[in-house]
């Protein structure tokens, strides 16, 4: 069968696609995970706490498509990152996937019953289920940026050799929390375009203004400590991007500071970091300004510019490891083969404007402001 794209082109186009997809997941089920961890913070009743849960009960679960896609897409166009990563990372995917399913729970117990109490334990359900996964995704980025404490044997079996408490170094919960701060941000720029004017919209107006200030002070301090610690790996040797995927086959060892050299390389990859450092400015000024539209769009950009700095700062490495840089995992040595790559872009090209245009038409559709009013009246909202 003729290819007509090159294997060395395939492997670029996955390792964008695998960042458009976890971009994706961020921008639509990130903004669902910021409401529920504002959702204690921002609403003080019962018809508050409906508000809030309702501005997003219509999207959320139309939105885990991009983390399906995101994890199928690894599976498939990565399987030595798939393998090492969720088997070294089990405990934390646990976390992950325990509190993304006691949301959908919380989603559909919670109005089964009017007791306050029963309420209030499903509130705080789905607090955590907003909270854990925003926390520990980027927790997960710190790590990869430090590198993973995995190595490779002569036969490509993995071994992991970390804790779940050796995660969260102090680096990693500073990753953790910007992730925690993005999100929230995000979330609140959400209720600013979904919820009408009241005490529950000023309330995340105010968390929302804290939530950019504090994303913009963690990215900046983020960049700081990646240049002072010298952080990075580099290709040891020449590397033939058309090669077979084996990782023993490219060598790669740490080198201070060379996740800053993809900058001085290309400089056009400073945009990723100049949108991670406006976007919570424009939130801010359009929060301050109550402009809605300025201030979910300062979030959107804030996201997509902090989630691409972590990609092109690292590129070509994909998951370096600490404790055997030979064996980390990069675009040139751990995808699937040519024809795999070629197929499943053929697919994609099929299924992913599907899958947009289905996004923005639900949108659409759903879209308005919801009011107290319909809250307490409707027997449709939860």
């Amino acid at each position: 069968m003729a290819i007509p794209l090159d294997y060395e082109t395939l492997r670029v186009i996955w390792w964008a696609l695998m960042g458009v997809l976890l971009i994706g997941f961020a921008l639509t089920d990130g903004y669902d995970l910021g409401v529920a961890t504002l959702l204690p913070f921002v609403a003080k009743d019962d018809a508050e706490r409906r508000l809030v849960i309702n501005s997003v009960a219509a999207h959320w679960e139309g939105h885990q498509v991009w983390l399906i896609l995101g994890g199928g897409a690894i599976f498939a166009a990565w399987p030595f990152v798939y393998a090492v990563s969720f088997s070294g990372f089990y405990i934390a995917m646990f976390l992950v996937l325990a509190a993304l399913i006691l949301r959908p729970v919380a989603f559909k117990y919670r109005s089964k019953h009017s007791d306050a109490a029963w309420r209030s334990r499903w509130d705080m359900a789905l607090f955590v289920s907003g909270l854990v996964p925003a926390l520990v995704f980027g927790v997960a980025v710190g790590n990869v940026l430090l590198g993973v404490p995995f190595r490779l044997d002569d036969n490509l079996r993995s071994f992991y050799e970390g804790t779940l408490l050796g995660l969260f170094t102090p680096f990693a919960l500073l990753s953790g929390l910007l992730s925690v701060a993005m999100l929230v941000l995000h979330g609140a720029g959400w209720l600013a375009m979904k919820i009408e004017d009241g005490p529950v919209l000023e309330r995340a107006r105010k968390i929302g203004s804290m939530a950019a200030m504090v994303a913009l002070l963690l990215f900046a301090l983020g960049g700081v400590a990646v240049a002072q610690a010298g952080m990075g790996f580099r290709l040891g040797s020449v590397v033939d991007t058309a090669g077979p995927s084996n990782p023993h086959y490219a060598h790669a060892v740490a080198a201070s500071g060379a996740w800053l050299t993809n900058y001085a390389a290309q400089p056009w990859t400073l945009f990723a970091p100049l949108m991670g450092l406006v976007g919570p400015i424009l939130a801010l000024v359009g929060i301050r300004g109550r402009n809605h539209l300025l201030n979910f769009g300062g979030s959107a950009l804030a996201t997509v510019g902090i989630i691409a700095t972590v990609g092109l700062s690292m590129f070509p490495f994909i998951l370096p490891s600490s404790i055997d840089p030979g064996s980390s995992l990069t675009v040139w040595n751990a995808s699937s083969s040519h024809l795999t790559l070629w197929i499943m872009l053929l697919v994609t090209v099929v299924m992913l404007p599907i899958v947009l245009a289905y996004t923005a038409w639900a949108i659409k559709v759903l879209f308005g402001r919801l009011t107290m009013r319909e809250i307490q009246t409707s027997p449709d909202f939860y």
